[in-house]
């Protein structure tokens, strides 16, 4: 049962990645396994590889590799026998791309995790526009993305995106976990918002 109050979520855990964790994590099945330990919760590898469509070997080994740099930790509460569950040790990962200027290694690596977040998007888009007919009118107007064009300095930039984040993150302190089974409001959804910005390279169209 639903509480009367709803009581905020606590601040998310994050990691600034370092040099070894970026070349760790630029690997397609590792990211996808953080993502659904983050999304859904702790799972065991036999879970998590049903969960993505691969094997348990395969799954387990790319865990212990996370394991390995502190992005995944075993859920020793939840283990039993030869059964080990795992959990995401963090819920945000950042990095600014010029941590890794020095290492041309981790640099590649996070090229590849920023080439895989914009897959991530073009995927998600081509799914919503290939079902949007199946959602409420609400919900088709409220979904979307738009742009908008501006001229400014580098430190204007980065306050335009730490303000916008601070909201997301006030948004985020204020709902539902994602795999929460049953939501107080019975029309809310999972949704996933993706913040963007980049360099009008050819001018505006």
């Amino acid at each position: 049962m639903a509480n009367d109050e709803a009581t905020p979520r606590p601040a998310p855990r994050e990691v600034r990645i370092d040099k070894r964790q970026a070349r760790v994590l630029a690997h397609p099945l590792r990211m996808r396994l953080v993502g659904a330990l983050r999304v859904n919760g702790p799972a065991t590898a036999t879970t998590l590889a049903e969960l993505l469509g691969t094997n348990t070997g395969a799954t387990s080994y790319h865990l212990r590799q996370l394991a390995e740099v502190g992005l995944v930790t075993e859920d020793a509460d939840r283990g039993s026998g030869r059964q080990r569950w795992w959990q995401a040790t963090h819920d945000v990962t950042s990095w600014e791309p010029s941590d890794f200027d020095d290492d041309p290694d981790a640099r590649a690596a996070i090229e590849w995790i920023q080439g895989d977040q914009v897959r991530l998007l073009v995927e998600h888009a081509e799914r919503w526009f290939a079902t949007q007919h199946e959602w409420s009118p609400a919900w088709r107007d409220a979904f979307g993305m738009g742009d908008i064009f501006l001229t400014v300095p580098p430190e204007r930039l980065e306050a335009l995106k730490t303000e916008v984040w601070q909201v997301l993150e006030r948004y985020h302190r204020e709902a539902e976990p994602v795999d929460t089974a049953e939501p107080a409001d019975p029309q809310a959804r999972p949704v996933q918002v993706f913040l963007a910005a980049y360099p009008l390279l050819d001018g505006p169209r």
